[in-house]
């Protein structure tokens, strides 16, 4: 039997941020053209230089920040000490923080997944991660129970706005659904009952049209919804209520170089967000 959460649920906190702070995530991403255009050296202490900045910046004012491990993890047991800091950093100053590590396993191995990143003490202790379902939903269990149990979220790729994710999401099962419309159609039942949303929510690309309907996929999950795919990936904050329907209140979207590309100046990166986050409201209230 599944032990009560220490604390108040993800979806509920998450809930909070952004009616507190504005429905905006801002990733960090310090990939090696952004370290270049901040005068940076590709290296960790560029790499530490412009994490600190960022968490600098908008710890205390955006609802979510989303590290991407993967620009971290390049640089060894170095980068993800600077990821390790800047997640603890993050959620002292306020933030929550969706650490972006995309995992996917089976058995212990995706209980120690979880384990790294969804239970205290852990180093990489995040509010949420991002994990993969294409090993089947229920082998995400361990991540599941163990975000429940530590007041943690979780965000399954369901609807992906990269051309190749076509090929595994839209395809259809032996009862006619798209792959993503049961990733979804989970979610909402993990989400079922759940105040004022769930806490595990489906990642859905903002550029994707009116491709969830063509699939017969209903957003409506109760559950979060992290959007990528505003700005330099095409969509723009007007695009959400076409693609979201009815589900535009529970969208949380996710911005990186709309953002990242300001600084190296904390003001302005300040500045940035928060332009971001008043022109996304306009469009999800």
């Amino acid at each position: 039997m599944s032990r009560a959460p220490a604390r108040e649920p993800f979806g509920a906190r998450l809930r909070a941020a952004m009616d507190a702070r504005g429905p905006l995530c801002v990733g960090i991403d310090p990939h090696p053209s952004l370290l270049a255009s901040w005068g940076l050296a590709d290296d960790v202490g560029g790499l530490e230089t412009f994490t600190r900045t960022v968490v600098e910046a908008l710890a205390d004012r955006v609802a979510v920040l989303k590290p991407q491990s993967a620009f971290f993890e390049r640089f060894g047991s170095r980068g993800v000490a600077v990821l390790e800091r800047a997640v603890a950093e993050a959620r002292g100053a306020g933030a929550l923080v969706i650490t972006d590590a995309k995992r996917g396993d089976i058995g212990s191995t995706m209980a120690a997944y979880a384990a790294a990143y969804l239970e205290k003490g852990s180093p990489l202790f995040s509010d949420a991660v991002t994990v993969s379902p294409y090993l089947g939903l229920g082998a995400l269990r361990p991540a599941l129970e163990t975000a429940r149990d530590n007041g943690c979220g979780v965000f399954v790729l369901a609807l992906t706005s990269n051309p190749e994710g076509a090929e595994v999401q839209h395809a259809r099962g032996e009862d006619g659904r798209a792959v993503a419309a049961a990733v979804l159609e989970q979610l909402r039942a993990e989400n079922a009952g759940a105040e004022p949303f769930g806490s595990f929510g489906a990642v859905v690309g903002a550029t994707l049209g009116d491709v969830p309907e063509r699939l017969g996929a209903p957003l409506a999950i109760n559950g979060p919804l992290l959007a990528p795919g505003i700005g330099a990936q095409g969509a723009a904050a007007e695009d959400l209520p076409r693609v979201f329907g009815t589900a535009a209140s529970h969208v949380l979207p996710s911005v990186s170089r709309g953002v990242l590309r300001h600084g190296p100046g904390v003001e302005a990166l300040r500045a940035a967000a928060a332009t971001q986050a008043e022109e996304l409201a306009r469009f999800l209230s």
